[in-house]
């Protein structure tokens, strides 16, 4: 309750309450607000010019740092896995691709760029828009080395695995083991005709054992003929390997396979014998590529030790008589 004012009168001599009027009152009011508005606003002007954040200035301010530290996290990242890429690529290059006999990937074909000026237009603007651009380069950059290096490693496994069964069809291990051998009789080229005694070409090699020694398939492959309907070669087998290679294994006791039988190298697929054109017991053994016959010599490298290739070669080289 506000307190009520007199004055003394000197013309009644006595004390009068004092009337306030209302002219006066609102005056006071509009003067009271207006300094205090003026006060807010030099108050607000103070404050934004101490450098005093304001809560929301503080959340922007947490949210640029985390941003700055969550890409340099991804930088670390992004190092690391150019690193371990680039270790991959060298080796897809100086290794795999090497002893796959396949074409090395260039640096330009590995590392070429993007089109297109305006890849990245809608990430500029931004207080960090260069480092976030530069940031989502080098993830393009790494992602496109990775797809090209993904569709190489594809490329290598098939080549692999038509190197191991060019490898697994090459006829590459002696048709008669060592152990039954009595002797390698003949080798490949110019020899006596054990029958017309003039000096011809023999077109493979001839392994001495007895009689029913059994005879290896000498590489992966599909037997094409079993039978003795060839001149000479009596009773014999043929292996198709594929790849443009096949063996045959002549004057044969007895066969352990039929025609269309898929074997592996190793497999018992007949027996020594004199069949045909043939002198005494033996395995007479010839290899095509392409159709054209070949020294066998060269491709004894799967259970012979050096010094029994060596003396293997040896005895081939040997111009002696044959005996078929």
């Amino acid at each position: 309750m506000s307190k009520v004012k007199y004055y003394y009168d000197s013309d009644t001599l006595s004390y009068r309450k004092v009337e306030r009027k209302k002219g006066r009152t609102l005056g006071f009011v509009l003067l009271f607000i207006t300094g205090s508005a003026l006060m807010g606003l030099i108050f607000l002007i103070t404050v934004l010019n101490s450098g005093i954040d304001t809560p929301k200035e503080r959340r922007l301010e947490r949210e640029n740092e985390n941003l700055a530290l969550q890409l340099s996290i991804l930088e670390s990242k992004m190092d690391l896995a150019s690193q371990v890429l680039e270790n991959i690529q060298d080796r897809d290059n100086e290794i795999y691709r090497i002893l796959l006999d396949a074409n090395p990937i260039s640096d330009e074909v590995r590392k070429a760029g993007f089109g297109g000026v305006n890849r990245y237009e809608n990430l500029k603007g931004y207080d960090n828009s260069t480092m976030i651009i530069e940031s989502h380069k080098r993830m393009d950059q790494i992602t496109k080395q990775l797809d090209i290096q993904s569709k190489s490693l594809d490329e290598i496994a098939r080549l692999s695995a038509d190197k191991e069964k060019l490898l697994a069809a090459i006829p590459a291990i002696q048709p008669v083991s060592n152990e039954d051998l009595t002797r390698m009789a003949s080798g490949f080229g110019y020899r006596t005709d054990p029958f017309t005694k003039a000096r011809k070409k023999h077109w493979g090699m001839d392994f001495t054992a007895p009689r029913g020694t059994p005879v290896y398939a000498t590489g992966d492959g599909t037997i094409s003929r079993a039978d003795a309907n060839a001149s000479g070669y009596g009773k014999h087998i043929r292996i198709t390997h594929g790849y443009g290679y096949e063996s045959l294994y002549a004057h044969l006791n007895d066969y352990n396979v039929r025609p269309g039988q898929n074997v592996k190298r190793g497999d018992l697929i007949g027996f020594v014998g004199s069949t045909g054109r043939s002198e005494a017991p033996h395995l007479h053994y010839e290899i095509f590529k392409d159709g054209d016959k070949i020294n066998p010599i060269h491709f004894y490298y799967g259970k012979l030790s050096p010094a029994e290739f060596d003396e293997l070669l040896k005895q081939s080289q040997q111009e002696n008589q044959s005996l078929d």
